[in-house]
């Protein structure tokens, strides 16, 4: 029976990729505040923008490619049962190759209606409009879970994290809650590693492994050392 591995990754693996990270150093995302584009009041209050916002992340989407850090996890698959559990709403992972992946956030090529969340479509091309409804006439909307809204897998990605031989944490510094606890549910023995360039910076329980390197270099180079026996899990 294969290793699993599991794979917990956040906005900086798609950073490299050269999509928008969720904020920036002013706080803000895209130039809006995420009280305006990424709340279920916002979307109340003004649906335009919201749409807006997220077509033009849609927009963007298809504009970009899968980068080093997402085609070695497509690499570690060869000898390893690999889990990723992803808090980003892009499809890189999938377009890399990656097999068995958990969005936590939802994801930003489907749609889900506003009067029967569980129908869930997958968009064709990269605009959604106001008047764009279900079959049953309600209005569709972006299918991501936005601040306010409960993150209906995480007990699902608590129960992979938990079942993990490794943990390999990249492009997120966990700090955003709830996804930023999962780690916490690796048995106590679970080799752990966060990649993250600023890993110096902060601080990281013993059980971590810190690298402070990007993703598309840190990354491939864990993963030949995983696949050449060099670590041994």
């Amino acid at each position: 029976m294969k290793k699993q591995i599991t794979i917990l990754s956040g906005a900086g693996i798609s950073a490299e990729s050269g999509i928008s990270t969720f904020r920036d150093a002013n706080g803000l995302w895209e130039n809006h505040r995420i009280e305006d584009v990424a709340t279920p009041e916002a979307f109340q209050r003004n649906p335009e923008l919201v749409l807006e916002f997220y077509n033009l992340r849609r927009k963007q989407l298809y504009e970009v490619e899968p980068n080093a850090a997402h085609f070695a996890i497509t690499q570690l698959q060869a000898q390893f049962d690999v889990q990723v559990i992803t808090q980003n709403v892009d499809d890189l992972h999938e377009r890399a190759g990656n097999e068995n992946v958990l969005h936590l956030h939802g994801q930003l090529k489907q749609v889900r209606s506003t009067g029967y969340p569980q129908t869930v479509y997958d968009l064709e091309g990269w605009e959604l409009r106001l008047g764009d409804t279900c079959e049953n006439g309600h209005q569709l909307r972006p299918h991501i879970v936005w601040f306010g809204e409960e993150v209906p897998n995480l007990m699902v990605a608590a129960e992979i994290v938990s079942r993990a031989d490794a943990v390999i944490i990249v492009g997120t510094s966990l700090n955003v809650y709830p996804a930023a606890g999962l780690y916490q549910y690796a048995r106590p023995d679970t080799p752990i590693w966060i990649i993250d360039p600023k890993a110096n910076e902060l601080s990281y329980p013993d059980s971590i492994t810190p690298i402070n390197e990007k993703a598309g270099a840190a990354l491939p180079r864990l993963v030949r050392s995983l696949l050449n026996g060099e670590i041994i899990l």
